[in-house]
């Protein structure tokens, strides 16, 4: 490890620590961690795999859901390779740049993620809403170009967030007590004033996961009306089953996000462990949750895992 004294310095390594105090339990913590990365590769990879392969499925509503299946999938690989390797094989030192990059990848594609669930949203309120014109506005052009606007919109966004970090000086520590690298616990063992840095990343969660949040409850209000209009309980119970995955999916994936959020900057009486727990909670679960919803609560993307998935019949 490198000597630390009251200079300002800028470490070439930085040392995740894991789970601090938990560090006995790492080998039994990582099985679960596991298994659920590997749940989530093999459900989004089937995903993306019966969409493409179907045209019966290229519609706005899978195809955004094969974006957000992309998305999950940099954010959760970016994250456990490393982690699975610090707690099996006490692999904790990482490079700045091997370090700084995750920073990147894990907030740029978790906004994305936000963007994609409000095009999912605005889906189900056109499908709803306005029906007869749902083909006519949601075209493929019109898909792709919202697909490529919030992933600008992310990289935009979140690109000054490495070279923010970059700059600081490190002068206390190289420590990191987390089992990734992430932005608020880099800041956290900075030695220099990041006032300024912490604002523009309040200011970039809300003007992403804020607004598109308030946007998501605005159209599913809407929708919620619209439903109560139609004349008879099976056909409002038909409709709002069409919307039951996009809102399982969302409560899953902003429910860890702003735990993880709001403790980090507002949470100190909270356990280190326990946000530790929610914040790998939050890049694991969802990714493993989002194929695994949309597969059994969608007959088509269900029948079609079946048919491609399952054993032929012997003839007699």
């Amino acid at each position: 490890m490198s000597a630390y004294n009251d200079m300002n310095i800028h470490p070439s390594t930085f040392i995740l620590i894991g789970i601090p105090g938990l560090e006995a339990a790492h080998i039994w913590i990582s099985i679960p961690f596991c298994v659920v990365y590997l749940l989530a590769l093999v459900g989004n990879c089937s995903l993306l795999f019966i969409i493409k392969t179907d045209s019966s499925l290229h519609e706005s509503m899978y195809l955004f859901l094969c974006m957000l299946s992309v998305a999950d999938l940099i954010v959760s690989t970016t994250t456990m390779p490393k982690l699975l390797s610090l707690f099996w094989f006490h692999d904790r030192e990482i490079r700045v740049e091997a370090c700084l990059t995750p920073v990147f990848l894990i907030h740029s594609c978790s906004t994305m993620e936000s963007g994609f669930f409000l095009a999912m949203a605005f889906d189900r309120y056109v499908a709803i809403c306005n029906p007869l014109r749902h083909s006519a506005i949601l075209t493929h052009t019109v898909i792709g170009g919202i697909g490529l606007a919030i992933v600008l919109r992310g990289t935009a966004l979140l690109s000054p967030h490495p070279f923010l970090l970059r700059w600081l000086p490190y002068c206390r520590t190289n420590i990191i007590s987390h089992t990734y690298c992430e932005f608020m616990a880099l800041i956290k063992i900075a030695c220099a004033e990041t006032r300024i840095r912490r604002a523009y990343s309040l200011i970039v969660v809300f003007l992403t996961g804020g607004v598109d949040f308030i946007l998501i409850i605005c159209s599913y209000v809407f929708i919620v009306h619209a439903v109560f209009q139609l004349p008879s309980k099976d056909a409002r119970l038909k409709t709002l089953g069409t919307c039951s995955s996009n809102v399982s999916i969302i409560l899953v994936s902003y429910t860890p996000a702003f735990f993880s959020f709001l403790t980090h900057r507002f949470g100190h009486n909270v356990a280190p462990h326990v946000h530790l727990f929610v914040a790998n909670i939050y890049v694991l679960v969802p990714p493993m949750a989002n194929p695994i919803i949309y597969g059994v609560r969608t007959k088509k993307i269900w029948d079609r895992f079946l048919k491609i998935f399952s054993f032929p019949k012997h003839l007699n």
